[in-house]
């Protein structure tokens, strides 16, 4: 895997889509979350043509603000969870990831400024200027081990239409918490993208 990876998240027909790619441009993961779904459960593919699933996300109940995402591989072997970290989140983004059977979260996800999403939710309400604030306003979520060392951290890109993101490795990992931290970070920014 080739860092900086890139994350597009695209609305096509009001179907949220998400392609991540490495920096040679190869695709590695690709979702496009169905809608109208009570209880989310999602596919994670290898590339946008649909051929080749990887992983399988759902939700452990029907639309909650604090539901928990477990991701699994094709076998139904747990690899891992998400779960938003209630009130904390509200203002905040807040996320917790726990390992493929566990209660203990090993990561968190935080949003490292709040004030840019408050910023553009404001901004985003006068007409004409709300069409650039998403340009010029980027938030960055950094995420973390328990002991509090940086992992990745995603930022938002200057994009018009449509989410860009750039994923960071910050230390080394392997490819089994990569993956599980990448499934966390395309689920907080499907669950994200209608708070800025």
């Amino acid at each position: 895997m080739q860092y900086p990876l890139s994350m597009s998240f695209k609305v096509v027909t009001l179907v949220p889509q998400i392609y991540i790619a490495d920096a040679s441009g190869k695709m590695m993961f690709y979702v496009r979350q169905k809608l109208f779904k009570l209880k989310e459960a999602i596919t994670v593919f290898a590339d946008d043509t649909q051929q080749q699933p990887l992983y399988k996300i759902g939700a452990d109940r029907i639309i909650d603000f604090s539901a928990r995402y477990n991701f699994s591989d094709l076998a139904g072997n747990p690899l891992g969870s998400i779960k938003r970290k209630g009130m904390r989140s509200l203002w905040q983004a807040h996320y917790e990831i726990y390992d493929g059977g566990g209660e203990t979260p090993k990561y968190t996800i935080r949003e490292e400024n709040p004030w840019i999403r408050v910023a553009d939710s404001c901004l985003e309400q006068i007409p004409l200027v709300g069409l650039f604030a998403g340009y010029f306003l980027n938030p960055s979520y950094l995420v973390t081990r328990s002991d509090g060392q940086g992992v990745m951290r995603l930022t938002k890109q200057p994009a018009f239409f449509e989410g860009k993101f750039k994923i960071d490795r910050l230390i080394e990992i392997d490819e089994l918490e990569a993956n599980r931290l990448l499934l966390g970070l395309m689920i907080m920014t499907l669950l994200e993208r209608t708070r800025g």
